[in-house]
Parts: structure tokens; C-alpha cells; sequence
């Protein structure tokens, strides 16, 4: 049986890539998930998560593989961003990023660097370190497409653990706007929108008085409001 014969193009193809911006909130601040590069280029410095599209694979495929092949997360929330393409970006060929952003509670995220990432780590949004490629960028990109979507969107409950109060709920908006919220109409939109139910449970702390406890009506789905 004869063998298949290699690709021939006119014109030269550029490498494919994704990369992905893992979101969550921890000790009361909006981080994002990075990987130390174990390999050149850039190697030793940090990194999102990411790598090259396979030929029989596709994009959310490569992007949900290379984010558990380096850093152990699995089975959450990814939506495609914008696609990078700038020539140069890349120091070893001409290659296109197809980038990705990424929301789960902190509880659901165990991280474990594998792959050629030689570490994994929690960063501020506010506080990164210097970055490699032009990671810079794409995090800038995704930070902006998350706050613009809770306008027209319930995206931001995917921040949220199996059940939650009304105070916690209102805290993961208030962390993502950098602004305080009125707890009243707060609440009247949230309950509103009907994607969230009570539990039947209440919380309690210290003398306070006890909170109900609600949860997603669906965890996988992202409502639109409008």
C-alpha cells in the first residue's frame, strides 16, 4: 500500500496556536492563571497556558487539551476571544494565536503544572509580571470582553461555587467593576433574571443574621439578556 504523499502548497502556512486566559476570584480579587515557560523561546518567564493546533483537531479541542496538558484544569467555562495574528509575535515561525477566556470558582480549579509548563501560578490582574509574547495583550483583550459582557449577560455566574448567597453573588460583580453596587436593586435584578433558585439551605455566621443559600438553574449555559 502505497504511502500518502506529503502537503505541497504555493505558499508557505503559518503555525496555529491557542492560548487561554483562565479567570477566577481568590482572597477577594479578580486573578488570572499563568504558566512558567519550561522551554525557549521566553523560557523561565510566565505565560497563559496555550499550544499548537494539532491537524486532526480543533480549535476548542486544542484549547481545552492544552489547558489541561499544562495546567491540570478541566471541564470549565471557555469561550474564543479574538484571533492574534500579528507577524513577529512569534520568534520561532510565523504563527497565529486563536485566544481564549476562561471563568470557574476558585474551589473547582485543583492546578498541577504538566507538559513543558515548568510552573503554574495565581496572579492579581493588577499585579502580572512580565510576560511572554504578546500575552500582555491578549489578557487586556479578555478582561475587557468579561466586564463589557456583564452588561448583556449572566457570564459572571460561572465565578460562582455550587451555592452561594445574594452577598456573595453581588461581591463577584463588585470585584470584576471595581465599584460598589446598591445592595437593594442589586438583588431585585439578580433574583429577576430567574437563573438562579433557593436551596432551601441557609448560612449562617457568627451573629449575623442567616443568609439563603441559591445555586444555578444551569451551569453550563451563559443567559443573554437582551
Amino acid at each position: 500500500m502505497s504511502q500518502p504523499k506529503p502537503h505541497c502548497y504555493a505558499y508557505p502556512h503559518p503555525a496555529v496556536t491557542t492560548d487561554i486566559a483562565v479567570f477566577t476570584i481568590r482572597e477577594d480579587a479578580l486573578q488570572l492563571l499563568l504558566i512558567r515557560r519550561g522551554n525557549p523561546p521566553y523560557a523561565g518567564a510566565w505565560a497563559l497556558p496555550g499550544g499548537f493546533l494539532d491537524l486532526d483537531e480543533d480549535l476548542d479541542t486544542c484549547a481545552a487539551r492544552e489547558l489541561a496538558e499544562e495546567t491540570g484544569v478541566r471541564d470549565i467555562y471557555l469561550e474564543q476571544l479574538y484571533t492574534f495574528g500579528a507577524v513577529g509575535r512569534d520568534p520561532r515561525e510565523r504563527v497565529v494565536s486563536v485566544a481564549y477566556f476562561a471563568l470557574a470558582p476558585a474551589a473547582r480549579l485543583a492546578v498541577q503544572a504538566g507538559d513543558d509548563a515548568a510552573a503554574t501560578g495565581w496572579f492579581r490582574l493588577d499585579a502580572l509580571p512580565e510576560l511572554a509574547f504578546d500575552h500582555a495583550e491578549i489578557i487586556a483583550a479578555a478582561h475587557r470582553r468579561l466586564v463589557a459582557k456583564l452588561d448583556y449577560s449572566t457570564l459572571a455566574f460561572q465565578l460562582l461555587p455550587e451555592t452561594f448567597t445574594l452577598g456573595e453573588l453581588q461581591r463577584v460583580y463588585e470585584t470584576l467593576l471595581d465599584a460598589e453596587l446598591d445592595k437593594r436593586n442589586f438583588r431585585k435584578w439578580a433574583l429577576a433574571l430567574e437563573q438562579i433558585e433557593a436551596t432551601g439551605e441557609v448560612r449562617r455566621r457568627g451573629s449575623h443574621r442567616p443568609a439563603r443559600l441559591y445555586r444555578l438553574t444551569d451551569r453550563k449555559q451563559v443567559a443573554f439578556l437582551r
